[in-house]
């Protein structure tokens, strides 16, 4: 298992700034760099986001439903990170093919399993 280390390439810079874009959009959501280098997203300091970057390029993983995890598992792009997968979660790396209507989905499920009941209803009411 290859260790992550902060975000430093372009193409994962990118990344980042795609995602942000997202994440930032919901309500009560912060950024967190943490001791690993990995960038997470999260809510109520619950990550519904977590990124990192090895020598296989950048990576993004989602909390996902298991549902969602094993429909996802069946493409090559997506596969079940290490520590967090048993958990739900699911990873793609840059290089996988992002298609960013996709990962907005997730996302957005993401953060709907993650997020108190009421900030739920806050996002739903200014959608």
């Amino acid at each position: 298992m290859a260790s992550h280390k902060e975000i430093v390439s372009e193409t994962g810079k990118q990344m980042l700034q795609q995602v942000r874009g997202i994440c930032i959009g919901f309500p009560e959501v912060k950024e967190h760099v943490d001791g690993f280098g990995h960038t997470s997203f999260r809510v109520k300091d619950k990550p519904f986001v977590i990124m990192g970057e090895n020598e296989q390029g950048t990576s993004l993983a989602i909390k996902t439903l298991p549902e969602t995890q094993e429909i996802l598992l069946q493409e090559e792009r997506f596969f079940r990170p290490a520590y967090i997968g048993q958990h739900g979660w699911t990873s793609i790396y840059h290089s996988g093919g992002v298609n960013w209507k996709e990962i907005h989905s997730l996302i957005l499920e993401a953060y709907q399993r993650t997020a108190p009941k009421r900030l739920v209803k806050l996002l739903e009411e200014n959608q």
